[in-house]
């Protein structure tokens, strides 16, 4: 747009449509919509993978339908060819045909997941991909669930191939998905040690100042918390064999950042490792209560520790030792009644993928029927049926211990009963310009007058307001009340 006659000194968008305009109104050209998929990333070199029937001779020509479905060869090696091509350039008898040669490169593995959800609506079919009326009965997904980063592999190429098969009028939805969530990245806490600069000396992070230095990602494996296993940081890597070390009251730690998880970092956290160390049911909680689903949060191995205790807390309400605590004894009100709560918490919130409340509230409920000594095997048992789709393992070996026969997958999930949600009474911060002095438990039916009422007759509000009328008193009822003296 610079020096460009009717386009001079005009927005690049602008200059575009201006452009385009130009050429139209001239007969040089029309303007037209060019749509591009990724292709570098969809072409692969490897064997597996589904074959592109495309065959090439002066141009490539799509394999003959009756050729159709193009199925890989058996070779005798799936290792490159050591000609910057697939292994598959190597299976002569495959890639060389009367029509020209094969293309050798493969689809990625979710070039067939692109469409495959069809075909679980009609799995059997052995003339087409799925019948139409199976489609229109089922249609859409009603929830696709990934990342951000599958976003431009697999959910980029499901639309494509849906939009395709909708032209074609095969497909009742344009859209395949009703909803998509992303869920947030898990990051990982890197670890650093600083080694100053021209030796094989390693300074202590509080220490690294004093020098100039260079900090370099060590593997978390080697860190507990902050302070660094020296010795495995030796063994590493032969270079740091001979290291020395600087310590700040005997120990080397180490700093710490939050990133993106990968290899490259050393701050990958192998699942395995910390199912060996915990078990799977405290991984599952964990990531659940890192935070909400859609946003990328940090891992911290630290806080593993917490959700044990947790599931510690729920065994020891069903056992003390190696003896059954649970009875046939009716349970209390208020046990009933922090259960409820917790059943219409989970319920509304495992709808709305909001997880980490979903832990939060079953752990404020394990928290009370500790307090009230719970041991009445009905609630009990209905806490386990919450815990269940969270914790399966240790809710199917605790239902099965309380005599079951069969799984409490097949349990039907209980209904919160609205009688034992209503509350009697409701905690009222007492807020004083501004300021939080009290909290109040005033009768969930009391009125706004006697709210009002309670607020200031309490010997804390008496002695703040020494004989004084207040300016202004605001109830918000349910919720708080501000006082302005």
């Amino acid at each position: 747009a610079i020096k460009s006659l009717f386009l001079d000194g005009l927005p690049m968008a602008e200059a575009k449509a201006k452009a385009i305009d130009h050429f139209e109104a001239s007969d040089q050209g029309e303007r037209t919509i060019n749509y591009r998929l990724r292709d570098a990333i969809f072409a692969r070199q490897r064997y597996w993978g589904e074959p592109i029937p495309i065959v090439f001779d002066s141009e490539g020509v799509a394999e003959a339908e009756e050729k159709l479905p193009l199925v890989l060869p058996n070779v005798a090696s799936y290792t490159p060819t050591g000609q910057a091509e697939s292994p598959l350039a190597g299976a002569l008898e495959w890639v060389e045909t009367q029509s020209g040669r094969r293309e050798t490169n493969t689809m990625p593995g979710w070039a067939g997941s692109s469409w495959y959800f069809y075909r679980y609506m009609d799995a059997k079919n052995e003339g087409e991909f799925a019948n139409r009326e199976a489609l229109d009965y089922w249609r859409q997904v009603d929830l696709y669930l990934g990342g951000t980063e599958h976003a431009t592999g697999h959910l980029l190429y499901a639309r494509f191939w849906s939009h395709f098969l909708h032209d074609l009028g095969l497909v009742p939805e344009r859209e395949p998905f009703k909803r998509l969530v992303n869920q947030g990245m898990i990051l990982g806490q890197s670890r650093f040690v600083y080694r100053v600069a021209g030796t094989n000396r390693f300074v202590s992070y509080g220490l690294r100042k004093a020098y100039e230095t260079t900090a370099l990602h060590v593997d978390v494996s080697f860190v507990n918390g902050e302070v660094l296993d020296i010795d495995k940081f030796k063994a590493w890597r032969p270079e740091y064999a001979t290291a020395e070390f600087e310590l700040e009251e005997g120990e080397y730690r180490c700093g710490m950042e939050v990133e993106k998880m990968s290899k490259s970092k050393h701050n990958v956290v192998n699942p395995d490792v910390v199912v060996g160390q915990y078990g799977a049911d405290v991984l599952r909680l964990y990531e659940m209560f890192l935070g909400p689903l859609e946003v990328s949060k940090p891992w911290d191995t630290q806080g593993i520790e917490g959700v044990s205790r947790f599931l510690g807390k729920v065994w020891r309400l069903f056992y003390a030792d190696d003896t059954p605590l649970w009875n046939e004894d009716p349970a209390s009100e208020e046990a009933l009644k922090a259960l409820h709560k917790c059943v219409a918490k989970v319920s509304e919130d495992i709808e709305k993928l909001s997880f980490n409340t979903v832990v939060s509230a079953l752990m404020i409920c394990v928290n009370e029927l500790t307090r009230l000594k719970c041991s009445n095997k009905q609630a009990l048992e209905m806490l386990l049926v919450c815990l269940s789709p969270l914790a399966p393992h240790i809710a199917e070996e605790l239902w099965a211990l309380l005599g079951h026969s069969g799984s409490i997958a097949e349990v039907p999930y209980p209904i919160a009963d609205p009688a034992y949600l209503k509350e009697d009474e409701i905690t009222y911060p007492i807020s004083v310009n501004g300021k939080v002095r009290v909290q109040l438990k005033i009768s969930a039916e009391a009125s706004e007058d006697e709210i009002k009422q309670q607020a200031l007759t309490h010997p804390v509000m008496l002695e703040l307001m020494a004989g004084a009328e207040p300016k202004r008193v605001i109830v918000v009822k349910g919720r708080i009340v501000n006082v302005v003296l």
